[in-house]
C-alpha cells in the first residue's frame, strides 16, 4: 500500500512540475491563460462506508483548471492588433467552426479579411448597411473595405451667424448700390462655403449680406460666382431672399421669392446646375446637384449689436475619398479614415462570453471551444453588459506571474523528492523484513 501512495505522489508531483512548466514555457504567449493543478486525497471505501481510522491511498489529480485573470495589456503600434481590458473573448471562424481567444494578434488577408495570425480564421464581428449603420445580431467576417468613398452632393448647409445691428443699411434703390459681387460697397459681408456636386466637384457658396433697412437684410447667392442656374449676375440679376428680424434680434422669417413666396427658417436653392468657370465661360460639368437641392438652415441668424461674423459652416457633401488609415474605438467599431475627411464605420468587432469559462476546451493556438460544461456562448458588443472594452494598438500579455511560478517549481521539485523518499523508505524496510526471515 505505501508503494501505492508514493507512487501516487510521485505522478501527482509530475503533473504539477508539467502544469508548471507549461506556464512558465508559455510566459510570453499573447493572450494565455495560466493552468493550475488541483489535487484531491484518495481513500478506499466498502458499500458500508470508511472505517473510522481508515489510512488514505494516496493524492490524485483532481483537475487542470485555467486562470482568467486579466494580463498586462501593452501597446505595439500596430492598428490591428487588439487587447480585451475586462472580460470576452474575440470569436474565430475556421470554415464553420468557431473557436474563442484573448490573443489579438490579427492581419488582414489577401482579399481584406481580419484573420489571426497564421491567416486560419477570420475574425467575426457586425457588418454595416450602406448608410454605415452597424447590423448587430447577425456575425460575419470581418473585412476591410479599402476601395474609394463615392462622393455625396451637398443637401444641407448649416451655421450660426450674427449680422451687426449697427450696420449702415445700404439703400439699393439707388443705382449705384445695386447689389454687384465685384463691388464690396453694395453689401455689407460675404460668407463661402464649399459645396459639392454629384461626382465630388467642389464649388464655392458665397452668400452675400445686404442690410436693407433697421430689421431686414438680403441675402443674395452665388455658386462658383454665378446664379445657381449658371447665368452671369451681371446680366440676370440675382434674386434675393429677405430676413426679417423682430426687436430683439432674433429672426422672425426668410422669404424667398417665388409664386407663392415661400416663407421659412431656410434658404433652399432647387435650381442649380453645377458648372465650371474656364477663362470666364461658365459650362455645366455633367454633374447635378442632389435632387433634394441644397438647403441652408438660417434659424441659428441673430441680429445683435456684435461684429457681422459666422462660426465654421457644416455641410454633408465631400468629394471622392481614399481609404488614409483605420482606427478601432473601445467599443469595437472599425472606423475607416479618408482621404475628403470622412470618417466612416466598416464594422464592429463582436465578443463572446461563456457561464463557465473554466468549462472551455483548449485546442491550441491560444483559443478554445465551447463544451457542455461552458454552456452557449453570448454575443454582444464590447462595453455591453459585463464585456471588457477594446485597445487597439496593444496585446494583452500572458498572466503568468513567473515569479510565483519558479516557487511552485521549487515546491513540486521537493514534493517529488518526498515522495520519492516515502518509495525509498518502504523499499528499506521490506528489506529488513526480508533480512529477519
Amino acid at each position: 500500500m505505501s508503494f501505492n501512495i508514493g507512487l501516487s505522489g510521485l505522478f501527482a508531483s509530475n503533473k504539477q512540475l508539467d502544469v508548471t512548466g507549461n506556464n512558465i514555457a508559455n510566459v510570453a504567449t499573447t493572450g494565455f491563460k495560466s493552468s493550475r493543478a488541483e489535487f484531491e486525497d484518495v481513500y478506499s471505501a466498502t458499500r458500508l462506508g470508511t472505517g473510522s481510522k481508515t489510512i488514505g491511498n494516496g493524492v490524485r489529480l483532481a483537475n487542470v483548471s485555467q486562470q482568467f485573470t486579466q494580463g498586462d495589456v501593452s501597446n505595439t503600434g500596430n492598428v490591428l492588433d487588439m487587447g480585451i481590458q475586462g472580460n470576452g473573448f474575440f470569436v474565430l471562424n475556421n470554415n464553420g467552426s468557431l473557436t474563442y481567444t484573448r490573443a489579438g494578434t490579427f492581419k488582414t488577408d489577401k482579399e481584406g479579411y481580419v484573420t489571426n495570425s497564421d491567416g486560419t480564421a477570420r475574425l467575426q464581428g457586425y457588418g454595416v448597411d450602406a448608410n454605415g449603420k452597424i447590423l448587430n445580431g447577425v456575425l460575419t467576417d470581418l473585412r476591410i473595405d479599402t476601395s474609394n468613398l463615392a462622393p455625396k452632393a451637398t443637401n444641407t448647409v448649416s451655421s450660426t451667424i450674427n449680422l451687426n445691428s449697427t450696420a449702415p443699411v445700404i439703400d439699393q434703390t439707388v443705382a449705384t448700390n445695386k447689389f454687384d459681387p465685384s463691388k464690396p460697397a453694395t453689401y455689407t459681408k460675404q460668407f463661402t462655403t464649399p459645396v459639392f456636386d454629384t461626382q465630388g466637384n467642389q464649388h464655392p457658396m458665397d452668400q452675400y449680406m445686404v442690410k436693407t433697412g433697421p430689421n431686414t437684410w438680403d441675402t443674395y447667392t452665388l455658386i462658383d460666382g454665378r446664379n445657381p442656374d449658371g447665368s452671369d449676375p451681371a446680366v440676370t440679376a440675382p434674386i434675393p431672399s429677405t430676413m426679417a428680424f423682430d426687436s430683439s434680434g432674433k429672426l422672425v422669417s426668410v422669404t424667398t421669392p417665388g409664386t407663392p413666396p415661400v416663407v421659412s427658417p431656410d434658404l433652399k436653392i432647387t435650381n442649380w446646375v453645377p458648372g465650371k468657370v474656364t477663362n470666364g465661360v461658365w459650362a455645366a460639368n455633367g454633374a447635378a446637384a442632389d435632387p433634394a437641392g441644397v438647403t441652408t438652415s438660417m434659424s441659428n441668424t441673430t441680429q445683435f449689436n456684435a461684429d457681422t461674423a459666422r462660426s465654421i459652416p457644416a455641410q454633408n457633401g465631400y468629394a471622392t475619398g481614399q481609404i488614409t488609415n483605420l482606427t478601432i474605438d473601445g467599443s469595437g467599431v472599425l472606423l475607416a479614415n479618408f482621404s475628403n475627411n470622412q470618417t466612416k464605420p466598416i464594422g464592429q468587432i463582436s465578443l463572446a462570453s461563456f457561464t463557465n469559462e473554466q468549462g472551455l476546451q483548449p485546442v491550441g493556438g491560444t483559443s478554445w471551444k465551447e463544451t457542455y460544461t461552458s454552456g452557449i456562448p453570448g454575443y454582444d458588443a464590447p462595453q455591453t453588459g459585463t464585456l471588457g472594452s477594446i485597445v487597439s494598438n496593444s496585446l494583452e500579455e500572458s498572466n503568468v506571474n513567473l515569479t510565483n511560478e519558479l516557487v511552485d517549481l521549487i515546491k513540486a521539485q521537493s514534493n517529488y523528492q518526498a515522495n520519492a523518499k516515502t518509495i525509498s523508505t518502504q523499499s528499506t524496510i521490506m528489506q529488513t523484513i526480508i533480512q529477519m526471515t
